[in-house]
């Protein structure tokens, strides 16, 4: 539905109607709103709602690019917006990839770029005839 609401602020910005295609992105925002509150609110280590980030995911990955063409033939009084949409997006889907592998993937501490003490380098191997 979010896509329906972006392909009609893509079509409203085609046609130089820049205050509907300002609408339609401000639904298209509601809706993805939406979907990540009620998202929020259900039970993270379940299947069925690891499941749903999954789609989400997969729904959000393609709506960054159409929103940068947008951004690009628009003017600079409405392209804030688009920038602004552009990032909660992007924002959205870490948040969602966050909420999928949270429970699974180890999180590595940075030490500034240097290697910790811990690790060391494997023993050079000496050959012998």
């Amino acid at each position: 539905l979010a896509a329906d609401h972006l392909t009609k602020a893509e079509e409203f910005n085609a046609q130089k109607k820049f205050d509907q295609s300002c609408e339609e992105l401000g639904r298209y925002l509601g809706l993805l709103t939406d979907a990540r509150t009620f998202l929020a609110t259900m039970n993270p280590s379940k299947n069925s709602t690891r499941d749903l980030y999954k789609h989400f995911d997969i729904a959000l990955r393609r709506l960054p690019p159409r929103l940068a063409v947008m951004r690009r033939s628009t003017p600079a009084d409405y392209a804030g917006n688009l920038k602004a949409a552009e990032e909660y997006t992007r924002e959205t889907r870490s948040e969602v990839l966050d909420k999928f592998y949270g429970h699974t993937v180890l999180r590595e501490d940075i030490n500034d770029g240097k290697k910790s003490d811990d690790v060391k380098a494997p023993p050079e191997v000496t050959k012998h005839p």
